[in-house]
């Protein structure tokens, strides 16, 4: 049995993050959506992550999007919350509210509803933002995870913001 909370490849995943920062020096910062802070729950899991773990901010509602980190309502009225333009907007947003050199973004749609035909559940959007990088060099992705249960997509989102993270 673990000494930790999460699944062993999550802890595994963030215990890589944490060492590659702090190595580096780097300050980190994430915004959650759909993850609902499972991504500053891994980073928060490993010892000596306060050296390099800047701010966290879960931004579920549209609203604590606009409020919270700055988001344009009309991005998310435009493009809708799961979007490049609005994990971008909130990659910008944790930057720009915290001291971290990086941030990433993630909003999406876990299930078991929610999903509709051009966003069908599973559809998670990541962005990535970096303190001194030309703003209009958007770095965003979005995939497609399987999405046999809602934990399974949150995990796996999980793992590819953890990824983006890394120097």
């Amino acid at each position: 049995m673990s000494d930790w909370l999460l699944p062993d490849k999550l802890y595994d995943k963030a215990k890589e993050v944490v060492e590659a920062n702090r190595a580096a020096g780097r300050h980190v910062a994430v915004a959650e959506s759909c993850t609902g802070g499972l991504v500053c729950a891994a980073l928060t899991e490993i010892p000596g992550s306060s050296e390099m773990f800047e701010a966290g901010y879960v931004t579920y509602s549209n609203a604590s999007k606009i409020d919270d980190l700055g988001v344009s309502q009309d991005v998310v009225e435009t493009f809708g919350a799961v979007s490049v333009a609005t994990a971008w907007a909130m990659a910008r947003g944790a930057l720009a509210a915290s001291k971290a050199d990086v941030a990433v973004a993630i909003t999406g749609i876990a299930g078991p509803g929610g999903g509709s035909p051009g966003k069908p559940i599973g559809t998670v959007v990541f962005a990535r933002a970096e303190r001194d990088a030309d703003p209009s060099q958007i770095v965003a992705d979005q995939k497609l995870f399987d999405a046999t249960t809602r934990s399974d997509v949150r995990l796996q989102a999980a793992l590819c913001a953890l990824e983006l993270l890394m120097p």
